[in-house]
């Protein structure tokens, strides 16, 4: 599905209006492979400048089940076109906020989405978060620390992405905690005291959520969400869980 860019923005505002009285919970369908996130306002200042031509853009939530269930999906989507197109992460803001109280209904929902994207993708998952007295699901941290990596060293942006899903979804460690990308940080190579810095600045925080806006603006309410962007078009690889078969089909069919 190929869209112009000033109709992405239509479907968003339209999308906001439908969304104005919705519920703040976010939602993950076994069917679809699909996490919908919380509607944030859209910001008619957010720029749609410094987007390069020929790439395929990943919009994805490190705290989304389902962007964890397509990750190996994605290593081998970037190894493919390695050298062909540029491949870009852009954090979505699943929830960011969190704010959903800790309660058994909250946890047994969670679960269950956990267990489906297991079933479905062979991902791992443990379950020893629902054994904790409290926490927030908020995914806003886990995003900023992506663009704290970026700012540092963005050439692996992807692997530094699933490590965090990894300590959060098999480990069952909290991403809000600064100390929980201490261990990460330390494996690429990338000096924790420099991260930890940014990932408290408020700088980064208004940056991290001009990128929630900026996925927003392009009518993106879904994740994972993979696009291809050429010139002045998008064109919507896949909004949801997929395989790699269904994605290189899609772009051969954009470059015919």
């Amino acid at each position: 599905m190929r869209l112009p860019l000033n109709l992405l923005t239509i479907m968003i505002v339209l999308f906001s209006c439908q969304q104005k009285n919705a519920s703040m919970n976010s939602n993950c369908d076994p069917e679809t492979g699909i996490c919908t996130p919380t509607t944030l306002l859209p910001d008619s200042n957010i720029s749609k400048e410094n987007e390069s031509l020929n790439e395929i853009i990943y919009v994805g939530d490190p705290m989304c089940s389902w962007c964890w269930g397509i990750s190996p999906v994605l290593n081998e989507l970037k190894a493919k076109y390695e050298g062909i197109y540029k491949f870009k992460v852009v954090v979505g803001g699943l929830r960011p906020g969190g704010g959903d109280a800790w309660t058994p209904e909250f946890k047994t929902f969670l679960k269950h989405h956990w267990e489906e994207v297991n079933e479905r993708s062979g991902q791992p998952f443990s379950y020893s978060l629902f054994d904790k007295a409290s926490f927030n699901y908020d995914t806003e941290p886990s995003c900023r620390a992506i663009l704290c990596y970026r700012a540092l060293s963005p050439l692996h942006e992807l692997i530094f992405f699933e490590a965090i899903q990894h300590k959060f979804y098999v480990e069952n460690e909290d991403p809000n905690e600064v100390q929980f990308y201490k261990s990460i940080c330390e494996a690429h190579n990338l000096n924790y005291t420099e991260f930890e810095k940014l990932f408290l600045s408020q700088e980064m925080k208004q940056a991290t959520h001009k990128e929630f806006l900026l996925n927003r603006s392009w009518g993106v309410n879904a994740y994972p969400t993979i696009l291809f962007k050429s010139n002045e078009r998008m064109d919507v690889l896949s909004r949801g869980y997929t395989n790699l078969n269904n994605l290189v089909e899609k772009i051969n069919k954009i470059e015919k």
